[in-house]
């Protein structure tokens, strides 16, 4: 409690601060660290005539059709509208005081309806000051600052699906203040230090309270410079780095009493359980060429949480590790091929209730307008080892549209 007590007086005194502030940021492309959004331009602006307002609106959408085998199943398709996003940004009196709002409706971003949940609708929800190109301070809801894969925008990835690992041990949307100071220079060493302290239970939560609260920080170093048009923050080297650009990171977040067996994710808990999430990433980018390589990992003390009701029933929270390595090459014609594989292992204490599972995926994408409009075609094959002895192997092969400004 002392902490949150702490971050308030921190953001008050540097709100007050900032009513003196004229406004002197005339270009102002909301470029925020804290929600990466890959858009080709800045969307559908508007301005007010006396510059006191301003508004920027982005839609994107994903339509995608996937042929399913999965073992001792019956060969099955699916078509769905896997996003369609609404996104609104800018600022109001002083373009110091930024605000974004991003809004899904596709039935796969807003979940099952079920009574007494919320319905998912609102992403984000977040207003910024901004004081300076450094400084960055954040009230509201949106990612934390986690593994690349996560917080890099799904509308730009290079596969249609983010990898096993991110699926099972990534922390996601949460309400809280975030502050980020960011020293980026385009042919020199730099670094963007990221920090949050957040309530742990997610996006739309207000089931309960508790006196557990999430606290997550993030170091970010580049040591050849920053990238070409933000390019740690979409996948695939798009933008073709003349140099060699690195990108090493490394987070950790810490969720304690927690209530949903992912931290921000899952279904509920029959029992609260601190856990704590470790990430370090690698990117390397240069002349159509890109290598990602991620490692993920959860772990929490007693992870399986018994119904006090029934004590035959329980839930757990997955803990264990795994890697991803990811490799493309974009041919000059905007053809990209794309190669990755994901290895997981369950820690023991759950791996009679779960499998330890590898994925290996191919994919083809033809970028017509970067990665705001592009075709994508993908073949996956995950392999299942369960602890008895026993082995699943499940493919698809899927077909995806993203389009979007």
């Amino acid at each position: 409690m002392k902490k949150i007590v702490i971050v308030l007086l921190l953001f008050a005194s540097v709100f007050s601060s900032a009513q003196e502030i004229k406004p002197v940021l005339k270009d102002n492309d909301l470029k925020l660290a804290a929600i990466p959004y890959y858009s080709y331009g800045k969307g559908l602006g508007i301005t007010s005539p006396d510059s006191l307002f301003q508004l920027n609106i982005r839609f994107r959408m994903q339509n995608r059709v996937t042929f399913i085998q999965n073992d001792g199943a019956d060969a099955a398709y699916s078509g769905e509208i896997r996003r369609l996003r609404l996104r609104f940004d800018g600022y109001v009196g002083n373009p110091h005081f930024l605000y974004v709002i991003q809004l899904s409706f596709a039935p796969g971003d807003v979940g099952e309806i079920e009574e007494g949940e919320n319905i998912n609708i609102i992403r984000d929800a977040a207003i910024f000051y901004r004081p300076n190109k450094h400084w960055s301070f954040l009230f509201g809801q949106t990612k934390l600052p986690g593994n690349r894969q996560r917080v890099n925008s799904s509308g730009a990835l290079q596969l249609t699906d983010r990898s096993i690992n991110n699926a099972r041990f990534t922390i996601d949307r949460d309400f809280g203040f975030q502050a980020y100071y960011l020293n980026e220079n385009k042919d020199k060493f730099s670094y963007n230090i990221k920090t949050a302290v957040t309530t742990g239970e997610g996006r739309n939560w207000t089931k309960s309270s508790d006196d557990g609260v999430a606290l997550t920080g993030k170091l970010e170093l580049m040591p050849f410079g920053s990238f070409k048009k933000d390019g740690t923050n979409f996948e695939g080297d798009v933008a073709r780095e003349e140099k060699p650009k690195l990108l090493v990171s490394g987070a950790f977040s810490q969720n304690n009493l927690s209530k949903r067996t992912q931290g921000q994710l899952g279904k509920d808990l029959f029992e609260s359980k601190t856990t704590k999430a470790v990430f370090v990433d690698a990117m390397v980018k240069y002349n159509g060429w890109a290598f990602m390589s991620a490692y993920m990992s959860r772990s929490a003390k007693d992870p399986i949480a018994y119904n006090p009701e029934d004590i035959t029933e329980f839930n757990f929270v997955p803990v264990g590790s795994g890697m991803d390595y990811q490799l493309s090459y974009v041919f000059p014609t905007n053809y990209e091929i794309i190669g990755r594989f994901s290895t997981q292992k369950m820690h023991k204490d759950i791996q009679m209730l779960t499998p330890n599972s590898k994925q290996y995926s191919i994919g083809l994408t033809k970028y017509l307008w970067e990665h705001a409009f592009k075709l994508q075609g993908e073949v996956t094959l995950s392999d299942l080892n369960y602890f008895d002895g026993s082995n699943k192997q499940n493919w698809y092969v899927r077909f995806q549209l993203e389009i979007g400004i």
